[in-house]
């Protein structure tokens, strides 16, 4: 396995339904974008690009209304977090490589089964190619069965059996690690309606966690270890943070976090990095921005001093944890 290789890549942000932008919104950006234009800005093909290229991501495209799903890619293994809508995207992406050939290989990994989850999966063409290997692992006995049931004739055309591809199940029950290469994958039941798994991905002294779809009801240090314990050391975390922290108070038993909560983890476990995901699908980019302005003050107010790198997550963006 080559040693230079631990990337992350979200193909799908939002949480609980694909929320595609209306035209209502392109146009703000768009007044946005021409609001910030000067003469020059706008002389030739070059200086509107570069114009273009030095707006805010919010202003010049989206942070993306795909539902949940997540690859890493360590070496040549390649493995795939949920498989909300992202995963039609992501596919269309592996179809250029090995996996077009039926030469592909990929390990899934999901968080639970809720629809914004799994509804992708009909729509990842390398399933349909001959030939390419899918490894599905789970601490879900019944996850074949989850699957296949959402592709039961009454809610769908066709049938989970109908994918060319290979696709084995490797049940995680009974273990409390697993190794894939040189990678240790690891996973924590969290507190979430139907129960979630958050996994961590360990290899060559760097980690990455993905913990989305988690409510912590009781905020005691005590009743957080075992999260901070998770989440310890984490060069990136991954967090559900659907909700305001106001919200999230409201909406009790929901399954679903906050930004200042997600800092309040982050700078007891020493994370070094987190993004934020499953983005509510009524907040625009604006509202995400706004949350995150907010966030950014909370961490001056509650740890003027921690070094902790904290971002929004969109569609298309990689983090490179060797680097």
């Amino acid at each position: 396995m080559s040693s230079n290789v631990f990337t992350v890549k979200f193909h799908g942000v939002r949480g609980s339904i694909p929320s595609p932008l209306a035209s209502e919104e392109v146009e703000g950006k768009l007044v946005q974008a021409l609001q910030k234009a000067k003469p020059e800005d706008l002389a030739d093909e070059g200086s509107i690009e570069s114009f273009v290229q030095g707006l805010p991501h919010e202003v010049r495209g989206t942070f993306g209304g795909n539902s949940s799903c997540v690859t890493v890619q360590v070496g040549d293994e390649l493995l795939i977090f949920d498989a909300g809508s992202g995963i039609r995207m992501l596919g269309q992406d592996l179809m250029a490589t090995g996996f077009g050939r039926g030469q592909g290989k990929a390990h899934m990994f999901f968080s639970h089964t809720h629809w914004d989850h799994i509804l992708g999966i009909p729509f990842f063409v390398p399933f349909y190619i001959k030939g390419n290997q899918f490894t599905i692992h789970s601490p879900l006995p019944d996850i074949k069965k989850r699957l296949e049931g959402q592709q039961n004739s009454d809610y769908f055309p066709i049938p989970f059996s109908i994918y060319a591809s290979d696709i084995d199940f490797v049940i995680l029950e009974n273990k409390t690690e697993h190794k894939i290469g040189d990678m240790t994958i690891t996973w924590k039941a969290m507190y979430h309606p139907g129960k979630c798994f958050a996994y961590r991905v360990d290899y060559n002294g760097k980690s990455v966690v993905y913990a989305t779809d988690a409510e912590y009801k009781k905020l005691g240090s005590s009743d957080l270890k075992p999260a901070f314990e998770f989440f310890r050391d984490a060069d990136l975390l991954i967090f559900d943070s659907m909700y305001t922290f106001s919200e999230g108070l409201e909406k009790e038993d929901w399954g679903h976090s906050s930004t200042f909560i997600g800092v309040d983890l982050a700078v007891e476990a020493n994370v070094k990095q987190i993004a934020f995901f499953h983005h509510e699908p009524t907040y625009n980019d604006a509202k995400l921005v706004d949350i995150f302005r907010q966030t950014e003050k909370y961490l001056k107010l509650v740890a003027p001093k921690q070094d902790l790198k904290m971002f929004l997550s969109y569609e298309g963006l990689t983090v490179d944890l060797l680097r």
